[in-house]
């Protein structure tokens, strides 16, 4: 017989007691904990989706609070519900593509790397222009196509990052790399305005218009010594602006347009002096492919001066010191093209990295240049040395794209099998 006295410390007993290693496994699995429950259900335990939106790459850092949560041992008595928490509140991985359509899912791969993946559009608009330069008119058409893939690509995660990861396109966009989307859009122009395709080449100059502004002064801003080859872009930005502008003068007819191109024209040289003055000159030993474009943006001054020299038409002084200028930018392009062709011999850089692509379009851009300048001198001989130039890189070209189809191939399958596995049923608990 129990005594009144001792009902409500039996009763009291019976609420704060907790589930002991002599606790039967049914019951520890059945009653859930103050402590379960409150890891179940706080903010503060529950995993979330990386941000996104930050460009330094610390997205795969998580909190104090959710790294203890997920290091400490949980008890026989929240075991349960932990793992039903964490099952409920873990994020699905997304795979990088689930197209069965092998084209798509380079494209969407492409599409999620850094700004300077943009390079891959002008390398390969570049490479379309100069085939067509030397008659290979088919292999310019399947350039041009893969170009503008490329750059539709490039321009849709263009828009998502500004509308839903505003903080990561601010911070993309203070960098070098982001001035490839003007380039990439100029180089695109000249070519759809040599192929008469007229109205395509000046949305595509209205757009680089407006985005070479606002690119080029958050990168000038703040450039600082000892900068990769990128730097070089706030040149090469400017100069396809002058190229694509001049074409068009001479195609629409609108030569109202050679006033703007020939004040970009020399401003894009001041540029290319910064842009000189910040360059890590070790970089031609040890640079990731970027290097190159410190020859690149020599080559398309030198293709924007040609232009302005056949749009100009006269024979009066403005047209004899633009031949000269095209002839003396021509010559150091070359020089730059040498000492990083030696470069490459004396230090091999074998690995794809989506720099490469930089490489590429100084190597088309010299050989156009050089095919334009000879044009626009009279110095005809210029051409087989230009056409040679031209077929180098688009061999070159080759590699590189074997290179990122490798890439893609392997991270995509990287991220199926990630997504199979995660995707498993949790067993029974």
């Amino acid at each position: 017989m129990i005594s009144r006295s001792s009902r409500p410390e039996q009763a009291l007993n019976a609420r704060t007691k907790r589930p002991t290693d002599s606790d039967s496994p049914a019951e520890a699995h059945g009653s859930a904990s103050p402590t379960t429950a409150s890891a179940a259900t706080s903010p503060d335990r529950v995993s979330r989706p990386p941000d996104t939106s930050d460009p330094t790459g610390a997205t795969g850092s998580s909190s104090p609070t959710t790294a203890s949560a997920a290091s400490s041992p949980a008890s026989p008595g929240n075991s349960a519900g932990a793992t039903a928490a964490s099952t409920a509140a873990s994020p699905t991985p997304t795979p990088a593509s689930t197209s069965t359509n092998p084209l798509a899912n380079v494209l969407s791969w492409f599409a999620a790397q850094p700004p300077a993946a943009g390079s891959a559009v002008m390398a390969t608009g570049i490479v379309s222009i100069g085939l067509r330069q030397v008659g290979a008119q088919v292999l310019s058409v399947v350039a041009l196509v893969l170009a503008v893939l490329l750059w539709l690509a490039l321009a849709d995660d263009f828009g998502r990052r500004l509308v839903w990861q505003r903080g990561r396109w601010v911070s993309e966009a203070q960098t070098p790399p982001a001035l490839t989307a003007v380039a990439a859009t100029t180089v695109l122009g000249v070519r759809f305005t040599l192929a008469g395709w007229l109205a395509v080449a000046v949305g595509l100059l209205v757009v680089a218009a407006v985005l070479w502004p606002l690119l080029l002064w958050a990168v000038v801003r703040r450039l600082r010594p000892h900068m990769p080859g990128a730097v070089f872009l706030i040149c090469v930005a400017t100069q396809g602006l002058v190229a694509l502008g001049a074409a068009l003068a001479v195609a629409l007819p609108a030569r109202w347009l050679l006033g703007p191109a020939l004040v970009l024209f020399v401003f894009g040289l001041v540029l290319y002096v910064d842009a000189l003055a910040h360059f890590d000159f070790g970089a031609v030993r040890s640079g990731a492919g970027d290097h190159w474009v410190a020859g690149g943006a020599l080559a398309i001054s030198a293709l924007a001066n040609a232009k302005l020299t056949e749009a100009e038409g006269g024979s009066g002084g403005l047209h004899s010191t633009l031949r000269v200028t095209a002839l003396v930018l021509l010559a150091l392009a070359w020089v730059w093209y040498a000492v990083l062709a030696a470069s490459e011999i004396r230090w091999p850089r074998l690995r794809y990295d989506v720099r490469r692509w930089a490489t590429i379009f100084p190597m088309g851009m010299t050989g156009a240049a050089t095919d334009e300048v000879a044009k626009a001198s009279g110095w005809t001989w210029l051409t087989t040395p230009g056409h040679v130039l031209v077929w180098i890189a688009a061999a070159a070209w080759l590699v590189v794209f074997a290179g990122l189809l490798r890439e893609a191939a392997k991270t995509t399958s990287q991220s199926g099998a990630s997504q199979s596995g995660t995707s498993q049923p949790h067993p029974p608990t």
